[in-house]
């Protein structure tokens, strides 16, 4: 970041089904003087906004381009089959991809999951979009493989969902371009690994180079060395002064008898 003023906000872009809110709270708690603005990006445009500077960061999902950007895995969605509550797949708990091979199984143009070659028939043709492809299914036309949280997304009181156990799974990463790692990319870093507002990685705390550890190593030995002597010379001032009270004098004697009797020769009869 060059200048010696800090934007004031942040921006933040977010693909579809990705849930930013727990890590925007913590933001406001954090850094309440830097406000965080969610820009909702679809998956295939999220590249080109942070490319473009739209954001300064983003949740997108992977793949993304290592050349341009920087990326953190955040997790892997578990992938599901959108199906009619009253569709034979609801019986099972969890499905396969052979179990759909007589189904019709829609391929929107905004998929995610990047697959070879979709499972089942293939509609007559493709959905613009996730949401279209819902709605298709909701009329009977087929069904729909997507991460879960886009099936949750999409919710309708009509539909449901079951695991797809063996179908490839649509990562999700924090990500920015990689000549944009400004302080406060670094601060939102810190809250989704969960860093805590004292740790060491923070910006907030001043790097130390290996001159300024060696000099504060060096300032606090002598004052460890003169704190050990000072414990050394207290303990025996505070020995000696027990030992010539009451106390002290008491053992002192006892000692000295009981060597005196030790040394002393035994008298025969």
């Amino acid at each position: 970041m060059t200048g010696t003023e800090a934007p004031s906000t942040f921006r933040l872009a977010y693909v579809p089904g990705a849930t930013p809110g727990k890590w925007v709270r913590i933001w406001n708690e954090r850094l309440p003087d830097v406000s965080l603005s969610l820009l909702p990006v679809a998956a295939a445009e999220a590249s080109d906004v942070l490319r473009d500077g739209g954001a300064d960061a983003g949740i997108v999902r992977l793949p993304v381009d290592r050349t341009v950007f920087s990326a953190i895995p955040l997790y892997t969605e578990t992938t599901v089959v959108v199906v009619p509550k009253d569709h034979l797949i609801t019986a099972a708990d969890e499905v396969t991809v052979e179990d759909l091979a007589d189904e019709v199984v829609l391929h929107p143009l905004d998929d995610v999951l990047g697959w070879e070659r979709p499972p089942g028939e293939p509609a007559f043709e493709r959905p613009a979009t996730t949401a279209d492809a819902v709605e298709l299914v909701a009329a009977g036309i087929g069904v729909l493989a997507v991460p879960q949280s886009l099936a949750r997304l999409h919710h309708r009181k009509d539909l449901t969902y079951r695991p797809l156990v063996d179908a490839p799974r649509s990562g999700v990463a924090l990500s920015w371009p990689e000549d944009a790692h400004t302080d406060l990319v670094e601060d939102f870093i810190g809250i989704v690994r969960g860093r805590t507002v004292n740790s060491t990685r923070g910006r907030t705390q001043p790097e130390t180079g290996p001159n300024d550890r060696r000099g504060a190593e060096a300032s606090r030995k002598p004052a460890a060395k003169q704190s050990s002597r000072s414990g050394t010379a207290k303990g025996a001032s505070q020995g000696g002064a027990k030992g010539g009270g009451k106390g002290g004098t008491k053992g002192s004697g006892k000692g000295t008898a009981q060597s005196a009797r030790r040394g002393k020769p035994r008298r025969r009869s």
